[in-house]
Formats: C-alpha cells, structure tokens, sequence
C-alpha cells in the first residue's frame, strides 16, 4: 500500500468505498461523534471480542487491539481463520520493514476480496495508530461479517437491521429503528434470543426501566449457550447517549450467523414437509381409489354368477320369489352401487388434477382396475343382468302355461275316466247267450250307441295325448305322473276299440236270431247319444279355463261365445224333438196298451238325463258370461296400467332427454364459483325429480306383477328410463367435477376468469360432437361416442383461431403433450394444460433435493439422524421408509440417498 493523507479527520481516515450498499452509508454517519472517547472504549471491547472469538479457532488471541496486530502476525491468522484460505508465508524478521511487508500481505488480501482500502496504510498499523487499527477491523468485520447478510432484496446494514425488525416485531417495549438508542434497554437482544431459543430467556418477566440486567441477562445467555463472547459492558451502553453504532452492528452480526443456518435449515425443512405432505395425500387418495375399485370389482364379480344362474324353479311359487329377489336387487342393491361407480371416476379425476398440478406423474392404477375395467365389468353386469330378466319372465309364463294345461289335462282326464268307468265290464259281459230274442236286438242297438258315443270319445282321448305331450315338451316338473295317467288312458283306450269289436261280432253273429227292435227306442237312443255328447262338449267348453293377455283376444272369446249362444234354439229344437220321440213311444204304449218296462233298451240316456244336462248347460251359460265379463274387466284394468305408466313415461322421458342438453351445462355463464352453484342447484333439482322415477317403478312393478309384457302407448321402456337417469346423473356429476377441476388449475397456474373464460369459449365452439339423448343412452351400451373432446382437426383449428402459427412439425409436438396416451381426442382438461403450461409454477426435484442437501449440510447423503431432527416425526419416518441406502467412501451405516428419492417424487431418473 502506498503512504496515506494522515492530516484526515479519524472519521475519514477510514472511510471505506466498495460497490456493495454498505459500504455508502459510511457518508450518512455523523463523523463528529466518531471521536467521542465513549464510542473508541467500545469499539475496542467489542473489536477485540470479535477478534478473539475466532483466534481461539487458531489458539491464541489478542490483549490489545493495537499493539498484538503491529507485526502483523495475528492479522494474517485472523484473516486465514474467518476466510478459510491460505495466505502467502509471513515475514519472519522482526525488524520495522518485516512487520510492514506482513501487514501489506493482510491488507492485499482484503483488497483482493473486492474491497478498495483508502487512507489506511501499513505503516499506522505497525506504529499502533488505534483510529487506523480500529478502522482496519471494521472494513474487515463489514466484509467478511455484515457483507453477505441479505433480507428480502437488502444486503449488509439494512438487511441486518430488517431482520432484526422482522425478528422483534413480535415483542412488547421492542422498536429497532437503529444500531444505536434501540439497543440501549437490552430487550431489544433478549427478544432475539427469545425468539429463536425460547427456553433461554423468560421474556415475560423482563422490564423495561431495568436495562443493565436485561442487557447483562442477553450476554451472559449468549456466551454461555450460543457460544458468542462478551462483546459490549451494559453500563457503557446505558450510560451512553448514543452507544457506537459499529459495536452494536458487531455484536447483533454474530446472533444473525449464530440463527441464521438454524432459519435457513427450518425453511428446507418446511418445503420438504410441505412436499412430502402432498405426496402422502396423493398416496391416500391412490390407496382409497385402490379400496373403491377393489370392492366395487369384487361386487360385480359376486353378482354376475347370480344373475347367470339360470336353473329353473319347478314351481310359479318359487319363480315368483326369484322374480322379488331380483327387484330388491334394482331397488336396494343396484343403486348404492351406481353411485359408488359415479364417485370412482369423480375422485379418479380429481387426483389425476392433483398429481398434474403437483407436477407428479399421472397415477395408474392396479392392473385390472382403470376405470376402462370397471366401465366393461359394469357394461357386463347390464348385458348379465337384462338377460336374467328375460329370462325370469319367459320362465314365469312358461310355468304359467305348464299351470294351465296341467289343470286342463287333469279336467279331461277326470271326464275321460268318469265316462270310462265300468265300461270294461260292461263290454265283457256274455248276456246275449241267454237274452231272448227281443233282449238281443235291444243289447245290438244299445252297442250301436255305444259304438257311437265311443267315437264321439276318440277327440278328447286325442286332446289329452296332445296335453300330454305338450307338457312333457315344456319340461313339466311332473310329467312323470302325466304321462303314466296319459299311457292308462291310452291303452284303456285300445282296450276298449278291442272289446267293442268282439262284442259287435258276437252280436251280429246272433242277430239273424232275433227279432226287429222297437224303431222308436232306436230312434230316440240315437238321436239322443250325439245331442248328449254335444251337451257334454258344451259343458267342457263353457267350464274350459282360458288365458289371454289383451282386450283383442278376450274379446275374441266373447265372440267365440255369442256364437256359441246362437246355436242355442237350434239346440233346444233338437232337444224337443228327441224328447218327442220318448213322448212318442209313451203315446203308443198307451194307445196299444203296450206294458213297458220303462227302460229304453237301446240307450242309458232317459229323458231326464236330457232335461238334466240342458238345465246344466243353460246354467253355465251365464256363468260363462260372467267369467268372460271379469276376464274384460281385468284385461281393461290391465290396458289403465298399461296408460297410467304410458303417461308418466311419456313426462319423464322427454325431461331427462331435456336435461341431458349438456350444452346448457357448459354454457353457464358467470364466474366458476357461480358456475359451481348454478350447477349444484341444478344437481339438486334432477334429484328432487327422484320421486317421479320412483313412482314410474311401482307402475313398472304392478305391471309385472299382472304380467303385462307390452305396452304400444310408449315408445318409453322401464330401462330405458333407468338408463337415462343414470346418465343424467353420472353426466351433472362429471360437469360438477370438471368445474371443481378448472377452479384447482385456476387457482394452481393463477390464470384469471377471463382468461378460462375465452378458453372454455373456444373449445365449445370447435367441440362438435353433440348427440341426441337416444345417441346418449346408446352410450351406455356401446361406449362409441364421446363428449367434451375434440378430434385432432377441431383442435388444430382452435388454435389456429387463437393466434397459432402451426406447421406439421410443431402440431404433432403439441399433440405429443395433449394427447399422449394417442387416443385421438383432445380433452378440456388438456386444452387448458397446455394453454397455462408457461406460467406454472410448482416445486421441483431440483427444489426438493436443496432442501434436503441444506438439512444434509451439504453432503450427498442424509443420515437417519439427520431426517428425524429435522423433519416433523409422520415426514421423517414417511421419508426413511422410502429412501434407498446410499453407498459411497467414508459413508455411515445409516446414511441414505436424497437425490434418487427427490427424482422419484416426481417420476423423474436421477438427476
């Protein structure tokens, strides 16, 4: 160093430059006071102090500040221990020009620090000039204490000064404005330290009009915990008007490094937790989509080998119960299940949000449950279970027909046998061997009619085969037992044609012997044998059971039965002339007085038989009537069903097509949170509607039960009404979530409502795929269309609309980041990513692992230790879990790798 201008004042003399912001404000300070004897005495307490705390690092200190650096000797250790470099080899002569190459060395060295040293030279240092030592210390203490300190865009003097403000701000009787007055009480220094080391200082207790103990309170406190020296007397400080502003700056500097890499390390801390809390949120919502799908697949899969059983019930009892079974499986089972389905895609969304905006990869879930798994195994559920029905139902009328013809075989078999009965022995017997000649012709006329009543048989015996085998064809249960019933029956049949035909032999063999039978017994038997046998088919036909399912065909019966009713007269002359025959007979008898035995020889038919069966034929008539009328008034009450559920599908069909214009839902307008409202007061007046859809079920429900399989009044079915409710509300909900979904971008990428607005606008506008609410409940079937998205053309014009200069190149790059998956649709979702992508602002791997080098005090590894000191006990132990063991050179056993679990946090290979 050249000589200096030693006629300066003390204030000058080392008035130091430097491009820093401290070393200005060296001009503002009042130089007159700089002499004040007061300031030089703690100056050189609080130099000294200083100097000595970081020559003991070396073993050695300094008595007296100007005396101990003349030789220079100790101003080049103190200078290698606070930088941690090396300084050239110091003279070691002891004469003047060796002190003074020494002191030149140190003072070089500050110079090469950036620091330009005016009107301090070598020589006062060696001639013990205390202004120029003391001001040497100072440049030394500004450079290497006070220079790098930095608060919120402050550096040196005003950034210490802000942070002690910050730091105090909290206290009662504390207002630092200064390194002078504001210290001068010593709470200023108490709630420094209170505020970092609460458990040193009892702040509470401290008063104000004792300073000298709350002053010897801070230093005594300090030295003794946070290793920093006395540095200042309390009663210098008090007693002075105004204490030396460098001794204070001194003094409070050594608190900001003895705090700040405490603040520092509780800031990585801090960002560290914050990421890991993210990251545990996110594993949460996984593990709970995880449950969710878990259990709603596992229901799927339990249901389905339900609803594919299709082993037959024997009964219409039991089918009946399976039918029940299944609609307390629509009304109760089904539907919880249909909205857990609903809030599985809502949260599945809503997390993928999360990890987008956290900047964490996408989530996927377990093979085997993505929501396109879930979407198919729902989508067979449906096909699964809309064949059960089908089933059930063909099955019901199926047992129901069995039912039917069962009874019915069972009333002509009971005829049948009744008319059979004795018949046998009857054609057995041998009584022409010793009838007389009258006797025989009478017994070959009765056979005649009998021969004719047995074919008039032979229909009924055909209509019970055919029963029979219709039943065995529709897998009656008991067919068993109709069929012996049926085989009894058949070869009683051919045992009787058998027998008849050897007793018309026998009788025509004798009949040569016998004389003319009386025409007239002859007459009436065979006139009354078919009248007989047309009243008995009356009888089956007017007591036949029926079934029909609609107006047309019960009126169809009625028809059937008027015509019947018409042949009546015809009928009843033909009674009165039969019967006119046996008057006939009764006529003769008492004219020729001809003694009669009172039995027709040719029939068992007598006239009262006649008369009998026509009363009961005339009986049944009206009760035929009367059934049929029932049968209109159930066929009528049936066709009321039929229109009530009509009407009220023909209201709700049209109003949830209505509601499914989803364009309405997009176009809300107003701001998102209005949106949201407007959209949640929508949702709530579809589910209000609920009870409307009940209402259509218990009609459904009746209509069942009555067994009513069509309806021409409605082009409206129960399950298209189902599917459209369920679309309905799966599409509101989806729209609620997309709105949610567009409040978190907003909020993460901090785009305005204008700007989402325009967005939103233009993706509407170029989102052509609208469909039809037939179109819609399609989707449920065949998932063929889609809504919400645009094709790649669309998009291409979207942007190009919105100021997009594309060309081939740059557009499949950006359909590499909006569509990745190469699905061929742009979702909104991935519109507004890529229209916000510029102004995210997330953290980052390279964020996450400075903080983690910053707790690891700069080490490439972190110590178990280190993480549970650290880090709050849930983020420590989250952490020590995770993180691979690192391996390297002079590595402790609990040493781990912060770098690779940082890069895995966000999907990213080791930086």
């Amino acid at each position: 160093m050249t000589a200096v201008e030693t006629q300066m004042t003390y204030s000058n003399s080392y008035t130091i430059h430097h491009e820093e912001t401290y070393m200005t404000q060296e001009e503002d300070w009042d130089r007159d006071l700089l002499l004040d004897p007061a300031w030089e005495k703690q100056q050189r307490k609080t130099f000294t102090a200083w100097c000595n705390s970081h020559l003991r690092k070396a073993g050695t200190q300094i008595e007296n500040i100007e005396e101990d650096f003349r030789n220079g000797l100790k101003l080049m250790l103190l200078l290698e221990v606070i930088s941690g470099e090396r300084l050239p080899k110091p003279d070691k002569g002891k004469m003047r020009f060796h002190k003074i190459a020494n002191v030149n060395k140190a003072l070089d060295f500050i110079c090469s620090k950036g620091v330009k040293l005016v009107s301090i030279g070598a020589e006062e240092i060696v001639d013990g000039n205390v202004k120029m030592t003391l001001g040497m210390i100072w440049t030394i203490i500004l450079r290497f204490a006070i220079q790098d300190i930095s608060v919120e865009e402050t550096s040196a003097k005003e950034g210490l000064l802000l942070w002690c403000q910050r730091k105090t701000a909290p206290y009662r009787n504390v207002n630092v404005q200064n390194f002078h007055i504001s210290w001068k009480d010593g709470l200023a220094l108490c709630a420094l330290i209170h505020r970092h080391r609460p458990d040193l200082i009892d702040y509470s207790k401290l008063r104000k009009d004792d300073p000298i103990g709350n002053l010897n309170t801070a230093f005594e406190v300090a030295e003794k915990f946070l290793d920093i020296p006395k540095m200042l007397d309390a009663e210098d400080i008090v007693n002075t008007p105004k204490p030396d502003e460098k001794a204070i700056m001194t003094y409070v500097s050594c608190f900001y490094h003895a705090f700040a890499g405490a603040e520092q390390a509780e800031t990585a801390a801090n960002r560290i937790c914050k990421v890991l809390a993210v990251n545990q949120e996110n594993e949460k919502l996984m593990e709970e989509y995880e449950k969710l799908a878990s259990e709603l697949l596992e229901w799927i899969r339990r249901t389905i080998p339900w609803l594919e059983n299709r082993v037959a019930e024997q009964t219409m009892r039991a089918m009946q119960q399976k039918l029940e079974d299944f609609r307390d499986y629509r009304r109760v089972h089904k539907p919880p299940r249909v909205q857990e389905k609903c809030q599985l895609e809502i949260n599945f969304n809503t997390l993928q949000t999360k990890l987008r905006l956290s900047n964490r990869p996408a989530f996927m879930p377990s093979e085997g449950k993505m929501v396109s798994d879930i979407a198919n195994a729902w989508k067979g559920l449906e096909q699964v279970e809309k064949g059960y029905e089908e089933w059930l139902l063909t099955e019901i009328r199926r047992l129901e027909r069995l039912d039917h013809l069962a009874e019915k075989f069972k009333q002509k078999c009971a005829m049948h046998e009744a008319w059979t009965a004795g018949k046998e022995d009857l054609l057995s017997q041998k009584d022409y061997e010793s009838a007389s000649l009258m006797e025989i012709r009478a017994l070959m006329r009765k056979h005649e009619a009998f021969e004719s009543d047995l074919a008039a048989h032979q229909d009924r015996v055909e209509q019970i085969a055919a029963i029979a085998q219709e039943l065995n064809e529709l897998d009656y249960h008991d067919a068993a037992t109709v069929n012996t019933r049926c085989q009894g029956i058949c070869d009683q049949w051919d045992n009787l044609g058998t027998l008849t035909q050897k007793r018309r032999d026998a009788l025509e063999r004798v009949e040569k012997l016998w004389e003319t039978i009386d025409q007239l017994y002859l007459e009436f038997a065979k006139r009354a044998a078919p009248f007989n046998n047309w009243m008995d088919g009356a009888m089956e036909d007017l007591q036949d059971m029926f079934i029909v399912h609609s107006i047309e065909e019960i009126q169809s019966l009625i028809t059937a039965h008027d015509q019947f009713k018409a042949t009546l007269p015809e009928a009843d002359k033909e009674r009165m002339a039969t019967l006119g025959i046996h008057n006939e007979i009764l006529k003769i008898a008492q004219t020729y007085g001809i003694k009669l035995s009172g039995i027709n020889p040719y029939t068992n038919l007598t006239p009262q038989d006649i008369s009998t069966k026509w009363d009961t034929v005339k009986h049944l008539v009206p009760l035929r009537d009367q059934m049929l009328q029932e049968e209109v008034a159930r066929q009528q009450a049936n066709e009321r069903l039929r229109r009530q559920f009509a009407a009220q599908a023909n209201i709700i069909g049209p109003w949830i097509q209505t509601k499914m214009e989803v364009q309405f839902l997009l176009d809300i307008a107003g701001s998102l949170e209005e949106q949201m409202n407007s959209l949640k007061q929508y949702e709530q007046n579809i589910i209000n509607y609920k009870s409307n859809i009940d209402k259509l079920e218990g009609d459904h429900q009746l209509i069942q039960e009555s067994l009513i399989f069509d309806n021409k009044h409605t082009n409206y079915t129960m399950e298209h009404i189902r599917v459209g409710w369920e679309q309905l509300l799966t599409t509101i909900a989806r729209t609620i979530n997309e709105v949610e979904n567009q409040i978190l971008t907003r909020d993460a990428k901090g785009i305005s409502q204008e700007q989402l607005n325009e967005f939103r606008a233009s993706f509407n506008h170029f989102d052509r795929v609208r469909h039809s609410w037939t179109q819609k409940i399609n989707y449920i079937v065949s998932e063929s269309k889609r809504n919400g998205m645009m094709d790649p053309d669309d998009f291409r014009a979207c942007l190009i609309s919105m100021g997009y200069d594309l060309g081939e190149v740059e557009f499949a790059r950006i359909m590499t980041l909006v569509d990745p998956n190469n699905t061929g649709v742009v979702t909104f979702q991935a519109f507004i990513d890529f229209m916000t992508r510029e102004t995210a602002e997330t953290d980052t791997a390279e964020q996450v692992m400075a903080s983690f080098k910053i707790l690891a005090s700069d080490k490439n590894y972190i110590t178990v230790e280190e993480l549970r000191r650290e880090l709050p006990p849930e983020q420590a132990e989250y952490c020590i879990s995770r993180m691979t063991r690192f391996v390297g050179p002079n590595s402790p056993t609990d040493a781990l790798d912060y770098i690779s679990f940082s890069s895995a946090l966000y999907g990213e290979s080791d930086l």
